[in-house]
């Protein structure tokens, strides 16, 4: 290396100098802001970088960038210069990689510092350079080379290179797909999540490239980086695709891989797969897909335990904020029909309030049409929903609307005229007034009373009002006039005939009296004109009371598997088997706000009940809080003694680091759970395991194969404690093997003899 390189280099703060540019190839590159590479001991120090912050004078910020700039064009001259097989354009690539990472890391300055090193990196040419290295021979410079582009593809680079051609696309989407060790996929990932937030087209080109099924291959990993960048990148092809690739990303089954994501203790990862789903159940096509998944069922629980500013400054990747394209993509969703999605969208928009307001950027809001949606949602009767959009608006200086409570009863005549105003029907809005419709004559409003006193004539304006009638009647708060909590009971029941709690009310039902009623004649009589649901309620009351006699064979039960599993630690395994058993055709149930309330929820019981199988996650310690439990105050111990009691099939899910407790020491209600054998969970051999599960429920009998000889050595008796199950030996002849990194991705291979 040249005395110039050394010196312009060593402007980064090298520590350990005298070797810090040798042998790097095999080295570690560790930055302050958490930056590795290899496996060695040289460390750099950006230390007038890290010293940038949201304080930082504008002249302070533009002179580092400024001499940043310039070392990147110097290392892009250099490289330009250099010969393929020079070692030292491996090191120069990982060290441009810092620089960037360390850039985009800039507290409130971030955006600007990396934006503008990408654009130098761009206009000298490095961009090219990079893309020409992918048909290189040399692994170590092809990844050196695609971290690199990670770390700079900003909207204008990620243009540049697709605008490059389809070819060049091909380059970036083989290189990304071919980084599979742990490291590696974390920059292959990233590169997925950038190429996503292009364009619609370049969404469609990198799902003919079999872009997805490399991500959602990814998803099965351990690795929080990993599983962060697929969050990110099934969000960003959410948001980007449009309707055609949201309809491929159902048909590969995205909406049952991200359940998982959204079920993850990261809350980068949780949050990234709920705002996937709350995109795509805002388009209606594949809203019943996206529901059947369960995966919506994970936002309620997040945003009610989060707060949208220190949510902001909990994860530098949603610290900075996103691009107005990217925003502008989510306002759609603030007027979904779906109180989950717009809840979410309202959670985002309200962040970003706080982030923008921060960096004097509040005004992308107007630019992107924002603050119309905004209004609509704060004055919506979704409380959840209406104070996170308040917030928001608060926060850039709008004025915040008039707010409808969700205790629609209640409403004043003023209240409901604002409502209609709200749905788009202003022109009658002094009809309601007129009629002096409170809220408790608007839930008693029927199409015939729109048509003869508020002279809506058009019968298709009626039909859209009834809809948003209906809508409003389900999410309503009937805790004024409800005092048995009838509509928790229908709510129970199917989530939409909440709709109908008001009109059973009037007629003098309530949940005791519903209990007894039999009649479909009586249900008519109280308003719930429809027979189809009228069976459904009449079929959920025979259950309910049934419930408590039935002893139904395992043949008769609706439900096929029930998971029960310790939250504390397995709640990633047990949302990836309701994943590879809902794959398999098999209907799950996973409780996913398990003890939230701090009470048994009865429901669980009744689930259990209907379950043909009961899997038990047993993760480290799943068992302990159950010794001593004789009062059968834990939750799995009450999962288990229901499983026993309805006959379920039980079938065990043993974490590696599992270790049973002495028998003798579990109460005695549950102590046969003991006899029961057992599959040991090895994620290296998920596949395997999963294989023997499904032949477990299906009640097969085990062919002898070579896989076998792998399944085999994960059935162990429960109550065994034989140590973990190591690397199984594989017969040296033509045969299907299953290989497995240490981060779970598995790959199928023919393995000839030698």
């Amino acid at each position: 290396m040249t005395e110039r390189n050394q010196t312009r280099i060593s402007q980064g703060k090298v520590l350990k100098s005298e070797n810090h540019m040798t042998g790097l190839t095999q080295s570690k590159l560790t930055f302050k802001n958490q930056i590795s590479y290899g496996d060695g001991e040289n460390v750099f120090r950006f230390e007038d970088l890290d010293s940038l912050g949201w304080g930082s004078l504008s002249h302070d910020v533009g002179r580092v960038t400024d001499k940043y700039a310039t070392e990147l064009s110097n290392i892009v001259e250099d490289l330009r210069e250099s010969e393929e097989e020079d070692d030292n354009s491996v090191d120069r690539l990982n060290y441009a990689s810092g620089v960037m990472k360390a850039a985009w890391k800039v507290p409130g300055h971030g955006h600007q510092v990396g934006g503008s090193l990408c654009k130098t990196f761009r206009e000298m040419g490095g961009l090219d350079l990079l893309i020409g290295n992918f048909s290189s021979r040399k692994v170590d410079l092809r990844i050196a080379s695609a971290r690199l582009l990670e770390q700079s593809l900003t909207p204008e680079n990620c243009n540049y290179v697709v605008e490059k051609g389809f070819d060049c696309l091909d380059k970036v989407v083989k290189v990304a797909s071919d980084m599979c060790e742990v490291e590696e996929s974390r920059v292959g990932t990233g590169l997925f999540r950038h190429l996503f937030r292009h364009s619609e087209s370049t969404c469609s080109d990198v799902l003919r490239l079999q872009g997805l099924e490399r991500v959602m291959a990814e998803c099965r990993r351990m690795d929080v980086e990993t599983l962060r960048n697929c969050a990110g990148a099934l969000v960003n092809l959410s948001l980007y695709g449009g309707a055609e690739n949201q309809e491929a990303m159902i048909k590969r089954k995205v909406h049952l891989w991200l359940f998982p994501l959204a079920f993850h203790h990261d809350d980068s990862i949780k949050y990234y797969a709920c705002l996937a789903i709350a995109v795509l159940v805002a388009n209606k096509e594949i809203e019943a897909q996206i529901i059947k998944s369960n995966t919506l069922q994970l936002v309620e629980p997040f945003l009610t335990s989060h707060n949208p500013e220190e949510f902001a400054i909990s994860n530098l990747s949603h610290g900075q904020g996103q691009s107005s394209q990217w925003l502008e993509k989510l306002v759609p969703v603030l007027s979904s029909q779906r109180e989950e999605a717009r809840s979410l969208a309202a959670f985002h928009f309200c962040m970003e309030a706080g982030i923008k307001k921060r960096q004097n950027m509040t005004q992308v809001f107007k630019q992107i049409n924002a603050i119309e949606p905004l209004k609509r949602v704060a004055s919506s009767p979704n409380a959840l929903a209406s104070k996170l959009a308040a917030q928001a608006l608060r926060l850039i200086g709008e004025e915040v609307p008039h707010k409808l409570s969700q205790q629609v009863p209640l409403w004043s005549i003023e209240d409901v005229r604002e409502w209609v105003i709200q749905k788009g029907f202003q022109e009658y809005s002094e009809s309601f007034m007129a009629s002096r419709v409170d809220g408790d004559l608007l839930l008693q409003l029927t199409e015939d009373m729109l048509s003869s006193d508020i002279k809506m004539e058009n019968g298709i304006l009626r039909k859209r009002f009834m809809r948003d009638l209906w809508h409003l009647k389900r999410m309503a708060d009937y805790s004024s006039c409800d005092t048995t909590n009838l509509n928790d009971y229908l709510s129970a029941i199917q989530s939409e005939f909440c709709a109908y709690t008001y009109t059973l009310l009037n007629n003098g039902v309530d949940k005791e009296a519903l209990r007894k009623c039999v009649s479909d004649d009586m249900l008519a009589e109280c308003g719930v004109l429809s027979s189809i649901h009228r069976g459904r309620i009449l079929d959920a009351l025979k259950e309910k009371s049934d419930l408590s006699s039935t002893s139904e064979e395992n043949l008769d039960k609706p439900l096929d598997v029930f998971i029960s599993y310790r939250r504390s630690n397995g709640s990633q395994l047990a949302s990836l088997l309701k994943v590879h058993l809902a794959l398999r055709g098999f209907s799950v149930f996973i409780d996913v706000e398990r003890l939230e309330a701090g009470k048994f929820d009865n429901n669980l019981l009744q689930s259990i009940t209907q379950a043909k199988h009961f899997v038990l996650v047993l993760t480290p310690d799943a068992l302990d809080r159950c010794i001593g439990d004789s009062d059968c105050k834990d939750w799995i111990h009450r999962e288990i003694v229901a499983a026993l009691q309805s006959q379920c099939n039980i079938v065990p899910i043993m974490d590696q680091h599992f270790q049973w407790p002495e028998c003798d020491k579990l109460p005695e209600d549950m102590q046969s759970v003991h006899t029961f054998n057992g599959i040991k969970w090895i994620h290296d051999y998920q596949d395997a395991c999963v294989d023997k599960i499904e032949r477990f429920l299906r009640g097969e009998q085990i062919p002898r194969d070579p896989v076998q000889t792998i399944v085999n050595s994960l059935t162990t008796p429960c109550g065994s404690n034989s140590g973990s199950v190591g690397t199984p030996k594989i017969s040296q002849q033509y045969n299907r093997t299953v290989s497995a990194g240490s981060d779970g991705r598995i790959e199928e291979y023919d393995r000839r003899e030698k």
